[in-house]
């Protein structure tokens, strides 16, 4: 609560700025966003399960999904020795924030302050952490479901509807990327807060920097072009 009180306006004003784009940026990515990367390799991931449904084994599937899931596991263990830094990094604070004022254009902060700068950086990784995980579940609950696919002569005989199976498991893989696409917003959004440690100023023109870039890839690259074609 010490830290709250030393905090000025104007830090309070970055960090609402900061938390505003944040949130309002992963609810329209959700909501109001018509063309988006996500969506565009969502389809794929349809297309993807159709072709499954007539495929006898599913073994090409099951090494895709399970390539899949290494990127969240990768993340999630890399998330993990950061906020083990960032706690060790709590213990020598006083250092810390002198080797921070050594920096040229750094504002000078209270210890209090500094250690609320690096609280935040722990919540952000701990809910990247999170996201990663849950990421990682996601696909191990899609594997079952390609897994419990019946035989592509069930679908052709109309025992099953194979529509029904692609979409149940396209969807389970749109939901576990989404889910490892937050995780990488939030590291995103991490360089936000370190900027943080110079400036307010510079922490709000930060954010709205990776907001912009986080944009123009999910919405306006190259990689999205090509797909769309």
């Amino acid at each position: 609560m010490k830290a709250l009180a030393f905090l000025p306006w104007y830090d309070w004003l970055a960090m609402a700025w900061f938390f505003g784009l944040w949130i309002g940026y992963g609810w329209f990515s959700r909501t109001t966003a018509k063309v988006s990367l996500l969506q565009t390799t969502n389809r794929y991931r349809r297309y993807w399960m159709e072709q499954a449904t007539a495929r006898d084994p599913r073994v090409l599937d099951g090494i895709i999904t399970q390539s899949l899931s290494t990127s969240p596991s990768f993340f999630a263990s890399t998330t993990i020795i950061i906020i083990g830094g960032l706690l060790a990094l709590l213990g020598t604070t006083d250092k810390a924030a002198d080797f921070v004022r050594e920096i040229p254009f750094a504002v000078r902060t209270s210890m209090l302050v500094f250690d609320l700068k690096v609280l935040l950086l722990i919540g952000i990784f701990v809910f990247a952490f999170f996201r990663f995980t849950w990421s990682m579940r996601q696909y191990t609950f899609a594997a079952l479901v390609i897994g419990s696919m019946p035989d592509p002569q069930d679908f052709a005989a109309g025992k099953f509807d194979r529509a029904h199976f692609a979409d149940r498991a396209g969807k389970m893989l749109g939901m576990a990327a989404e889910t490892f696409n937050d995780g990488v917003r939030a590291y995103y959004m991490s360089f936000a807060a370190t900027a943080w440690f110079f400036s307010s100023l510079v922490f709000a023109i930060a954010t709205a920097a990776v907001v912009l870039i986080l944009y123009s890839r999910e919405y306006r690259s190259t990689v999205l072009h090509v797909l769309r074609e």
